[in-house]
C-alpha cells in the first residue's frame, strides 16, 4: 500500500508539471486510469519535458497539453485540438485564440511537419528463401489533425508496424538480387501500401529509404566468392579481348603488307613487261631496218652472191655446232660432201627468193666450191664408218636438217 501511494503521488505530481507516461504497465501505476486520461500530443518532440518509454518495436513521443488559459498562442506548423466538455469542438489555427475557461480544453497537439520515424531490425525471407536482416527510415505528414487524433490510438506505433509488415511482405516476392538491384522500386511499393492504410488516418507517408541490409555469414561469403569469380571473369574476358585485337592488328598488318607487296610486284611485272615490249619493238624496229637494208643491198650487182655467201657459212656453223654435241647428232645425207651442203642451201635460198629455177643445182655448186676456196673453210670429210656406227633416233638422218 506504501509503494502504491508513493507511486500515485509521483504520477499525480508529473501529470500536473505538464508530462504524461505513455504505455506504462497497468500493474506498476497505482490510479493508472487517471494517468491516461491526462491531456496528450501525438508525434510531437518535447520542448519541457518528455517521457521515453521503450516497447517491443518502437518508441511513443508524447509532449504536454498546454493549460487552458483562456488567451493562447499556437506556434507555427502545429494544430491544437480543443475538446468542450470532452467533445470535441475545434482545431486552433497557428497564432492568437481565444478559449472558455474550464469547459474548453487542449485533447491533443499535433505536429504538421514532416517527421522521421525509425523502423527498428526485423527478419524478413526472400522468394528464394535467404532471411534477410533490415531495417529503415519512414518520412510521414500529418495532413488532418482530427482523423489523426481520432482516427487511430496511436499513429506513431500503426504506421511502424504498417511499415514492418509491408517491408515483409514485399521482401516475400522478390529474390536477394532483386533486392539489391531494386532497391528503390521496393522502396516505392512500400510507400504505397502504406498510404493506402494510412488515408483513414489523415496522414501521409513521403518516402520510406531502407538503411541497412544484413545477410547472413555464409550467404555473405558465397557472394563474396561470386564477386571475386566475377572480377576473375571480368579480367580474363578484357584480357582476352585485348590478345583478340593484337592478334587482328597483326593479321591486319600482314594483310596491308601482303596486299603491298603484291601490289608492288604487280607494278614491276608491268614495268617489265613494258621494258620487254620495248626492247622486242626495238628489235623488231632494228630487224625491220636489217632486213631493210639487205633487201636494199640485195637489189645491188653483187648482193645476191653476198647473200649466198652469208647463208652458206651459216649453215656450216650450225653443223659445226650440232658436230660438238656428246648425245646426238644430226647429220645430213651428203655430210661428205661440202660442196653440196653449201648447194643445198643456196638451193634453199634461191626457192625462198623465186628468182632462179632449180635446174641450175650444178652451177650453184660450181658457186659453192668457189667460194669455199675464197673463204678458207675447211671441214674435214666424215669417216665411212659414221653411217653405220652412228644411228639418228627413229633412223632419219638426211632429212632432219630440212
Amino acid at each position: 500500500r506504501s509503494v502504491s501511494r508513493i507511486t500515485k503521488s509521483t504520477n499525480l505530481k508529473m501529470i500536473r508539471s505538464g508530462a504524461r507516461i505513455a504505455r506504462l504497465p497497468l500493474r506498476s501505476l497505482a490510479g493508472g486510469a487517471a494517468a491516461f486520461n491526462a491531456p496528450r500530443g501525438l508525434l510531437q518532440s518535447n520542448a519541457m519535458l518528455q517521457q521515453h518509454v521503450p516497447l517491443q518495436t518502437t518508441q511513443v513521443r508524447y509532449r504536454s497539453t498546454p493549460i487552458n488559459t483562456v488567451v493562447m498562442f499556437v506556434p507555427q506548423q502545429e494544430a491544437w485540438i480543443v475538446e468542450r466538455m470532452g467533445k470535441f469542438h475545434r482545431i486552433l489555427e497557428p497564432g492568437l485564440n481565444v478559449l472558455l475557461p474550464i469547459v474548453d480544453r487542449v485533447k491533443y497537439v499535433q505536429s504538421l511537419k514532416e517527421i522521421a520515424i525509425d523502423v527498428p531490425k526485423q527478419s524478413a525471407i526472400t522468394s528464394d528463401n535467404v532471411t534477410l536482416s533490415i531495417d529503415g527510415v519512414l518520412y510521414l505528414r500529418i495532413l488532418d489533425p482530427y482523423r489523426a487524433s481520432y482516427g487511430v490510438e496511436d499513429p506513431e506505433f500503426a504506421i511502424t508496424q504498417l511499415a514492418q509488415t509491408t517491408m515483409r511482405s514485399e521482401l516475400g516476392k522478390m529474390s536477394l538480387d532483386k533486392v539489391f538491384r531494386e532497391r528503390e522500386s521496393l522502396n516505392i511499393s512500400i510507400v504505397e501500401s502504406i498510404n493506402k492504410a494510412s488515408e483513414a488516418w489523415g496522414i501521409s507517408c513521403l518516402r520510406y529509404e531502407i538503411r541497412d541490409i544484413k545477410l547472413p555469414s555464409r550467404v555473405h561469403e558465397a557472394m563474396q566468392m561470386q564477386v571475386e569469380a566475377e572480377r576473375r571473369k571480368r579480367a580474363a574476358i578484357l584480357e582476352s579481348e585485348g590478345v583478340r585485337a593484337a592478334d587482328i592488328n597483326v593479321a591486319e598488318g600482314k594483310r596491308q603488307s601482303r596486299i603491298l607487296a603484291s601490289e608492288a610486284q604487280k607494278q614491276e611485272e608491268i614495268n617489265r613487261a613494258n621494258g620487254e615490249a620495248a626492247a622486242i619493238m626495238a628489235l623488231a624496229d632494228a630487224r625491220a631496218k636489217s632486213l631493210r637494208i639487205v633487201a636494199e643491198s640485195l637489189s645491188t650487182e653483187h648482193g645476191r652472191s653476198a647473200a649466198s655467201l652469208s647463208v652458206a657459212e651459216k649453215y656450216v656453223v650450225a653443223f659445226e655446232k650440232l658436230a660438238k654435241q656428246n648425245n646426238t647428232l644430226i647429220v645430213p645425207s651428203t655430210a661428205s660432201d661440202v660442196t653440196s651442203m653449201v648447194a643445198q642451201a643456196m638451193q634453199i635460198y634461191n626457192n625462198l627468193s623465186g628468182k632462179k629455177p632449180a635446174t641450175h643445182q650444178h652451177q650453184e655448186r660450181d658457186v659453192a666450191a668457189t667460194m669455199l676456196n675464197e673463204s678458207s673453210i675447211q671441214i674435214d670429210p666424215l669417216p665411212s664408218s659414221f653411217d653405220s656406227q652412228h644411228s639418228v633416233d627413229g633412223g632419219s638422218k638426211s632429212n632432219s636438217i630440212k
